[in-house]
């Protein structure tokens, strides 16, 4: 689907198959001299051919485009090494992108998750089910690194950088400021909430999150161009209903610490989430992982607080702190 937003800025909605997102929202600018593209997909055919297709009937000449990505996840950033030309620049961040170059596998992330209490023997079943493994781009271009202020001039739009570290390090939005336009990415979504991770003791995401989310409360911005589901207006009282809802996450965890200590997979399995699942042990092991690391994220921000400690060192165990 092709939806024009505004003249020669347009929504092309990319599909995602067997995911509970559904479809990713690539935008496309129109421009005299260059085009961009907002996000791509994940690298598979399905999403390929609607956004060839998609390019296509908006006439974008790729060598004359740019791609600009606002996070490493594989939805988002998949595509951009089949759609690049030796004459385009990939637009990205610095944090992301370290990430990216001191990648050396999937191994101390499986590890982190068996240190906090997923079943070992299900760990690469669980792997070979995520997005990231099985749909991320097979080759990185050079990238073109962008931090906060910095422009992106494309027809008649100028955008500016907005760094927003939570839902990975390095997030950026584009705020357009004469149209109060916010392309957020997977930082402010509406009918969903975006999935906050930790898989390190050396970070604190859900902190950078909710100061991102202060940040983006600031800014005078009438529409929000999310990177999934429905475009909305009022992205004050969205910020405040994901500040709500984590502080509930926060609350539901120390309740579940004050009956019994436990790893963060145990703490996973007796959160509240919205999957239609009889129980934890009927969860798919994917979105087990994605609960792992989400209540981790939550575990790390109480930790931090002090309200919560840890010990063990094979396993890590979790308990309020009194």
């Amino acid at each position: 689907m092709i939806e024009e937003l505004l003249p020669d800025f347009f929504r092309v909605e990319i599909p995602l198959p067997e995911s509970p997102l559904k479809s990713l929202n690539s935008y496309v600018i129109r421009g005299c001299e260059r085009n961009l593209v907002i996000d791509t997909g994940l690298n598979r055919n399905e999403c390929l051919q609607v956004m060839m297709t998609s390019l296509e009937t908006l006439a974008i000449d790729r060598t004359k485009t740019d791609f600009f990505i606002t996070h490493l996840h594989a939805d988002h950033f998949g595509l951009l090494g089949k759609l690049v030309t030796a004459s385009s620049k990939a637009l990205f961040n610095r944090p992301d992108s370290e990430i990216i170059e001191s990648w050396s596998g999937w191994g101390a992330m499986l590890d982190y998750a068996a240190k906090s209490g997923f079943p070992r023997d299900e760990l690469e079943t669980a792997l070979s089910s995520h997005p990231g493994y099985k749909f991320s781009s097979q080759w990185v271009p050079e990238l073109s690194i962008l931090k906060e202020g910095d422009l992106i001039e494309v027809g008649r739009y100028r955008f500016l950088c907005v760094e927003t570290p939570g839902h990975t390090p390095g997030h950026i939005c584009l705020y357009e400021p004469r149209e109060k336009i916010l392309v957020a990415g997977d930082h402010l979504l509406i009918d969903i909430t975006p999935n906050i991770q930790c898989w390190s003791d050396r970070e604190n995401p859900l902190k950078s999150y909710l100061a991102s989310l202060d940040k983006i409360c600031a800014m005078e911005i009438d529409r929000v161009l999310p990177g999934h589901r429905r475009l909305f207006n009022d992205h004050r009282a969205r910020i405040g209903e994901l500040k709500a809802h984590h502080q509930a996450r926060l609350d539901e965890v120390l309740v579940i610490l004050a009956e019994a200590p436990g790893s963060a997979y145990q703490v996973a399995s007796k959160m509240t989430w919205d999957i239609v699942c009889d129980s934890w042990v009927g969860f798919p092991l994917a979105q087990k992982w994605f609960a792992l690391g989400e209540a981790i994220a939550h575990l790390r921000y109480l930790e931090e607080l002090g309200l919560v400690c840890r010990n063990g060192e094979a396993e890590i165990i979790y308990q309020r702190q009194l």
